[in-house]
């Protein structure tokens, strides 16, 4: 007992370090920097048991006295290769046939299995090899056949589901494999024969291996540029269970009113949860992956909250919480409410998917593919119902497609490499095997999801969000062709709109918007004062690897290790070089239902989400310390004097205003400030501008002194003199009904005091007439990086959006006198009798 509570306290601080580092609360780190980390750090050490059995479980290649090498064994191998994974998952132990991700394991604990199978067991594996496949059964047969054994295996490839595989939803609801009745269910627990203990290989069965010398041949496989036969061979088997499901019928066309919802505590499930309550009067039953219904619950107030979504008392009232899991049979719940929710339910709707896109087919199958086709088992038995299906714009990513439209032919599966394209496209494949047994299905799919509008709420394990973050922060974009990507609130609204509509049901929807061009990015980026500098796809891959490894980010680590794989990297080139999705099915729903209508998601669209990207540290918005946007000087000439006193002495400012974006202009109407002060009044030397903002138009035109005085633009400076004093200043321009609007614009009424000090000295000063258009208007200046286009769109900006502001501002105070001058009242008013 005491060696396992050990053991459980191992684990735990292991598995608190590898969750930490994939949340991004501790230090980023790259796939190599972590293998050379985990390498050198002390392994916990397992009990002489486990060593002696990892140590004879490797197999060397002996020659018998005739000279054949021996056949390994291939079960012990796999066995040694589970004793190790068990120690870096939550039960402790892991099935040689049982998946080390859905048993609880996470990528940061991929790395440590690596590094740990080479220093244990000699085993150089791969750890594309590991997402691929996280099979102890599959690693071994890998790794011997990648060593180049000289035995042929007489075992078939792996004790998996082959394409002889039964499903029978109808009785249990599981996978199983030919000649055995074990049911396939992913992460649930081990029978409790295997439970706590690690299997070890007969003695003598494999020879303890040789001293570890560099291999005479690489061991780690060319990356796939098709897919992988055994994947292929486990998708098919997968397809030809959707031809087990039940016969159903056509379900009341009906706006549903009791709905199922899984993926309820995901970015895009959150959301389509609130807008089923919102747009419905349906009562939803969401599907949580937890022990009980009380940490369900808690799971799902925790998301909804996380994405700044409501978890108040009415929408606890409309929602029922069910503690299942998707991978297991019939959803993880008793045969009693499993029957009654086939009789009670009138809707599906299907959220939930393991998205990685450095695991392998086999290793998110049981999430993606058979835990939707458990779905359209509940939705074909009993009661009728309709299945909503989140499926994915990845059904197209292959490279070289030429259309993405809703009908269009998907992709080749054998062309998809990435194992989560494969399982969204088996997935889609196999429920349209489902519409022949009678099964109204709907396949939603979305492209990259982004953040909220206004919100600015954001997935950051989302690749879109990722590769945004990165154009952000390292002002580098790679050359592609179309970003097929929308925000979160309009794809869920359309999703829902579908769901509620009986109409709609039965098709297909791309729910991927308006896609944005290279160019829509450049030019929205370089509007935000972000401007980019475009690369070929290596070269940008090489750059953003390098700045993440000088600079590490947390919440970036997961784009390091997309980048770092040759498997994802073929998805990311399908994703970036594929064409613009198109909608036009999902347009016209759209315009029938009355919804807003699909827009590029662009830069006013991402503002929220870039602003909490920066926040969370994920990207960097333009700082006043950035070259500048556009930049101009302003001089004023006047005097000041004492407070109360004529403004006798002279006091001049030489200026220079300017804007690290328009996103500055937008979001703050704020100029920055440099340059310097003369006034002998104050110091005998000119005084330095420290920082400086001018406001533009502060109060929204809010008058001053019952409507006589509207502010136009407001200065607020820092000023150090030659000796280190601190001094501020202040000043305003005002718009007043008069007839000198041009001085109006030019004249600075101005305060000057100490720091921590009330005003010590007060004048005007005026920028000389002169000066102004030469300076501001034919003295602008743009960033240098911009081409002559961008330059001349940026001076045409900044005038059009400074002349507006202060047309606005000149015209309150005439709109103001003009409606004085018409009001017939008989009692004036105190501003009246000035007049």
């Amino acid at each position: 007992m005491r060696e396992v509570n050990e053991d459980a306290s191992a684990y735990a601080g292991q598995r608190a370090t590898a969750e930490a580092i994939e949340r991004g609360d501790g230090g980023a780190l790259s796939v190599d920097a972590l293998l050379a980390k985990v390498r050198t750090a002390a392994a916990p050490t397992p009990t002489g048991t486990d060593v002696a059995a990892a140590a004879a479980a490797v197999p060397d290649v002996v020659p018998d006295a005739e000279g054949p090498a021996a056949v390994p064994d291939v079960e012990a191998l796999a066995a040694a290769i589970a004793a190790v994974a068990g120690r870096h998952l939550p039960e402790g132990h892991l099935s040689p046939d049982a998946d080390f991700f859905d048993a609880g394991g996470t990528s940061v604990g991929a790395v440590e299995l690596v590094a740990a199978l080479e220093d244990e067991l000699g085993m150089e594996i791969a750890l594309d090899d590991v997402f691929a496949d996280a099979r102890p059964i599959s690693l071994a047969h890998r790794w011997l056949s990648t060593a180049h054994t000289t035995a042929v295996l007489a075992a078939p490839a792996a004790p998996m589901p082959t394409p002889g595989t039964t499903w029978a939803p109808d009785m249990a609801g599981t996978a199983t494999s030919e000649g055995t009745s074990a049911p396939v269910t992913g992460g649930s627990p081990l029978p409790p024969s295997a439970a706590g203990t690690r299997p070890a290989p007969a003695p003598g069965i494999l020879p303890v291996p040789a001293p570890r010398t560099a291999p005479a041949v690489a061991v780690t496989p060319a990356p796939y540029s098709t897919a992988r036969p055994e994947d292929l061979d486990q998708i098919l088997a997968d397809l030809a269970l959707a031809d087990r499901l039940p016969w159903t019928g056509d379900p009341e066309p009906l706006p549903p009113r009791r709905i199922l919802l899984t993926g309820a505590t995901g970015f895009l499930g959150s959301h389509m949860l609130l807008d089923l309550l919102r747009h419905s009067d349906a009562h939803v039953y969401c599907l949580v992956r937890a022990a009980d219904e009380e940490a369900a619950l808690g799971r799902l107030g925790e998301a909804l909250k996380k994405y700044e979504l409501p978890w108040s008392s009415e929408v606890r009232r409309r929602v029922t919480v069910l503690p299942g899991d998707i991978r297991r049979p019939h959803l993880g719940l008793s045969d009693e409410l499993w029957t009654t929710l086939t009789h009670e339910l009138d809707s599906v709707v299907g959220v939930a998917a393991a998205v990685d896109f450095l695991r392998g087919y086999q290793s998110l199958r049981q999430s993606n593919v058979i835990g939707s086709l458990t779905l359209a088992e509940l939705a074909a038995t009993g009661r009728p119902k309709p299945l909503h299906h989140i499926s994915s714009i990845a059904v197209f990513n292959e490279v070289g497609i030429t259309a993405m439209g809703e009908d269009d032919p998907l992709a080749h599966v054998d062309r998809l490499v990435a194992g989560y394209d494969q399982t969204k496209w088996a997935a889609e494949v196999a429920l349209r095997r489902a519409r022949d047994h009678g099964l109204i299905v709907t396949a939603l799919r979305p492209g990259g999801i982004g953040g909220h509008t206004r919100t600015g709420a954001y997935n950051p394990q989302d690749l879109s969000s990722g590769l945004l973050s990165a154009f952000g922060r390292f002002r580098t974009v790679p050359a592609f062709n179309h970003l097929n990507a929308a925000p979160v609130d309009w794809v869920s609204r359309v999703a829902v709109g579908v769901v509620c509509e009986p109409d709609a049901w039965g098709y297909d929807y791309n729910l991927t918007g308006v896609s944005n061009t290279l160019d829509d990015v450049v030019r929205d980026m370089a509007l935000g004062g972000m401007h980019v500098r475009v690369q070929d796809w290596d070269e940008w891959r090489t750059h953003a690897l390098a700045r993440l490894e000088a600079e590490p980010v947390p919440e970036l680590a997961f784009l390091a290790r997309v980048l770092q794989s040759p498997t994802a990297l073929r998805l990311c080139e399908a994703t970036l070089k594929g064409p613009a999705a198109t909608a036009e099915r999902t347009a016209a729903l759209v315009e029938a239902l009355g919804l807003r209508p699909a827009a590029r998601y662009d830069a006013q669209a991402q503002l929220r989400t870039f602003e909490r990207l920066a926040q969370d540290g994920l990207a960097r918005l333009p700082h006043k310390d950035d070259q500048p946007y556009l930049w101009f000087s302003e001089t004023t000439e006047g005097g000041v004097g004492p407070v109360g006193a004529p403004a006798d002495a002279p006091c001049s400012m030489a200026l220079t205003l300017s804007l690290a974006s328009m996103y500055q202009l937008v979001k703050e109407r704020r100029v920055d400030v440099t340059g310097e002060l003369t006034c002998a009044a104050v110091h005998p030397e000119p005084l330095v501008v420290e920082r400086g903002d001018v406001w533009i138009r502060p109060e929204e035109g809010i008058p001053q002194r019952h409507g006589m005085r509207h502010r136009l633009l407001t200065y607020r400076l820092a000023l150090r003199d030659a000796e280190g004093g601190h001094w501020w200043l202040e000043g305003h321009k005002y718009a007043r009904a008069r007839r000198d609007v041009w001085r109006q614009t030019r004249a600075l009424t101005v305060e000057i005091g100490r720091e921590g000090a009330p005003a010590a000295l007060a004048g005007e000063l005026v920028v000389p007439a002169d000066t102004y258009l030469r300076d501001q208007v034919d003295g602008i200046k743009v960033d240098p990086r911009l081409t002559s286009q961008e330059k001349r769109a940026a001076k045409l900006t900044w005038l059009a959006w400074f002349g507006v502001e202060m047309g606005r501002g000149l015209l309150g105070p005439f709109a103001r006198a003009a409606a004085d001058l018409l009001d017939l009242r008989r009692t004036p008013t105190p501003s009246e009798h000035h007049r």
